[in-house]
């Protein structure tokens, strides 16, 4: 019994130790970019599995740097809440178990922005119980600590676009040979629709699928609230 309480309460500290050196980041990223997220560094191990030479495209601009086109397609496509919720949309977490549930698969997922930024900064692209409830309380830091512009700064920076491409600057040089700032409508709304998929879609840019999201996602645009 002894031996067990021991291990439970090393346990217990070293998640608290974890969850310390997390927050220390979360708090030190309200006023400095992160260098790089673990999702970059991920997919960075794997592309140089292949190709040791393997860099990744990526290139922090501020958010005064990017285009409005591209915020507002964001929250379009993924997290039209934003603004105004604090890190957690019930409403689109509950049609997306439904849609789920009627498919019979994972066909869409309901996390924020939030979400997502936690995920892509400090965990794995594994999908565990565990890791869900990690994105969870680190969602909570980031809404805690930061303000909503900041999230999305971060956020616009870090997510992948494509296979070694990470952030709109370096998406918008990859896909369109402009930088964030004089990104179009069509455009912005292009690149939202990859999000949930960039590796495919850089490798089928005319999928039939992704000509129809972005047509959804441009006629939603005026309608967003930027934070």
């Amino acid at each position: 019994m002894r031996l067990t309480l021991k291990i439970l309460a090393a346990l217990v500290a070293a998640i608290l130790l974890y969850n310390m050196w997390i927050f220390g980041h979360v708090l030190y990223w309200r006023d400095h970019n992160p260098s790089a997220s673990a999702f970059m560094n991920e997919r960075l191990a794997a592309l140089q599995q292949d190709d040791p030479e393997a860099e990744l495209r990526q290139k922090w601009v501020p958010y005064a740097r990017i285009s409005n086109n591209l915020k507002r397609g964001m929250i379009a496509a993924e997290d039209a809440k934003f603004v105004d919720h604090v890190g957690f949309d019930w409403d689109g977490m509950e049609a997306a178990f439904q849609k789920n549930l009627k498919q019979g698969h994972i066909v869409a997922g309901g996390s924020t922005i939030s979400q997502q930024l936690a995920k892509n900064l400090f965990l794995s692209s594994q999908k565990t119980p565990w890791r869900k409830l990690e994105e969870a309380m680190i969602t909570v830091m980031l809404e805690a600590v930061m303000d909503k512009r900041r999230i999305f700064e971060i956020y616009l920076n870090v997510i992948e676009w494509g296979n070694g491409v990470f952030g709109a600057e370096a998406a918008s040089h990859y896909y369109f040979h402009t930088t964030a700032a004089r990104l179009s409508a069509g455009q912005a709304a292009k690149l939202a629709a990859m999000v949930p998929n960039p590796r495919y879609y850089d490798d089928h840019r005319n999928a039939p699928g992704l000509g129809r999201k972005t047509r959804i996602i441009q006629r939603r645009m005026p309608f967003v609230d930027l934070p």
